[in-house]
């Protein structure tokens, strides 16, 4: 377990470090605990997974996966990766209906953060969730599905309710897509561009009028696009995101077909993206905010540019999960990987902020953000439901934290 996070911007405050290898082992070590929280691939860039007591990883426990097909789902160890459940369920002719852009996160840590892929009709991948079991701050084990009052409280909840060491996913037949991009899109064509492909990204670096890049990612049955796309001049060779960097690093394009799990994410799972050498922030909004919202934050390209390794921009469709950023609403995402400058990206990160204020932002979870703690509760409906649950799961505080007691306070 390292002493920092992926990106290196956060060192660990924790006084013990522990890696469970069994479920009994794990109940003893949180009911002893005054302070535990539990770290998975360290992709979190701000400081609601720390703690100051006991730190754990859950890599240690049995890495079971367990495919219920007449109920069309699959129970996995929390600590597993994404694509390597991918992976297994692929083998069984099941996938599961959509992937964030990195396979290498794990499931737990990705569904308590609201992380997610993209597409006019897929929610974010806590959505998919249809029963969770976890350990709670007095050792008990609690297991909660879909038919629990609190369930929609408990899916996105920052690792706040107790440690979640089973997830249970719905599933669907395995499917095939074909990636391909597309460079140079004009900005007025975004809204359609989303709407063209099972899952759609663009990229920009704020340095154009015009998108970088778009990544296509559509059924493997439709036909190809047109060289001149919505105006946008088909990629003749494979792309990364990043100008520069390999593209072999990232899933195949060109249209090739591939099976689901080797096209929905932008990067291969046996390859590292990067070094972590990067900080991301990343807002999401109302859907139909996108023109508004693009052009507020093309008013400050001078800032953006020198700054933005690069800003890509997606849709989520709505779901209804307390705490997720999409909760209630069709969204927009966007999402800024920076430059690992800390002092130059917080100012504009705030900027970043102030701009899309007007439309309702919300920060995701994991990344960097600076909004008030009172601007980021009014954007959600069940905010003081949360807070409570919280006072009823956890009311010792063993898996608060200085950042969680900011934005959501004891009463």
């Amino acid at each position: 377990m390292s002493d920092r996070n992926w990106a290196g911007n956060i060192t660990y405050a924790a006084a013990r470090r522990h890696r469970p290898s069994n479920l009994d082992e794990l109940r003893r070590l949180v009911a002893g605990s005054d302070r535990l929280r539990v770290v998975g691939t360290g992709h979190s860039f701000n400081r609601f997974g720390d703690t100051t007591g006991d730190l754990v990883s859950l890599a240690g426990l049995p890495p079971s996966v367990e495919i219920d097909r007449k109920r069309a789902t699959v129970t996995v160890a929390a600590g597993l990766r994404y694509g390597d459940v991918a992976t297994r369920l692929h083998a069984e002719g099941l996938a599961l209906a959509n992937l964030a852009s990195l396979p290498h996160i794990s499931v737990a840590g990705a569904v308590a953060t609201g992380t997610h892929g993209s597409g006019d009709g897929n929610r974010n991948l806590a959505a998919a969730v249809a029963g969770l079991e976890l350990v709670t701050a007095d050792g008990e084990l609690l297991t909660v599905d879909r038919a629990d009052d609190r369930f929609a409280g408990m899916v996105v909840a920052l690792g706040a309710l107790g440690v979640v060491t089973r997830v249970t996913l719905d599933v669907v037949p395995a499917f095939e897509l074909r990636q391909y991009v597309h460079l140079g899109l004009p900005a007025e064509a975004l809204p359609a561009a989303f709407g063209s492909a099972y899952s759609v990204s663009a990229f920009t670096r704020w340095r154009s009028d015009r998108l970088d890049q778009v990544w296509r990612k559509q059924r493997a049955e439709q036909p190809a696009p047109p060289a001149d796309w919505l105006g946008a001049t088909a990629a003749r060779e494979p792309a990364h995101p990043i100008p520069g960097m390999p593209a072999a690093h990232c899933t195949p394009q060109l249209g090739a077909p591939g099976a689901w799990h080797e096209r929905l994410p932008h990067f291969r799972l046996d390859f590292t993206p990067s070094a972590g050498d990067e900080l991301q922030s990343e807002y999401h909004l109302p859907r139909a905010a996108l023109p508004d919202a693009y052009a507020a934050l093309a008013g400050i390209r001078e800032l953006l540019a020198p700054l933005t390794q690069v800003c890509e921009l997606r849709t989520v469709a709505a779901d209804e999960l307390w705490l997720s950023p999409n909760h209630g609403r069709d969204t927009l995402a966007v999402h800024f990987t920076w430059i690992a400058d800390e002092a130059a990206v917080l100012p504009v990160v705030a900027e970043v902020e102030r701009r899309l204020a007007p439309f309702g932002a919300r920060p995701h979870w994991g990344k960097v953000f600076t909004l008030d703690p009172a601007a980021v509760a009014a954007g959600y409906p069940r905010y003081a439901d949360f807070q409570a649950l919280l006072g009823d799961l956890d009311p010792r505080g063993v898996f608060r934290t200085e950042l969680l007691d900011l934005y959501f306070p004891r009463p």
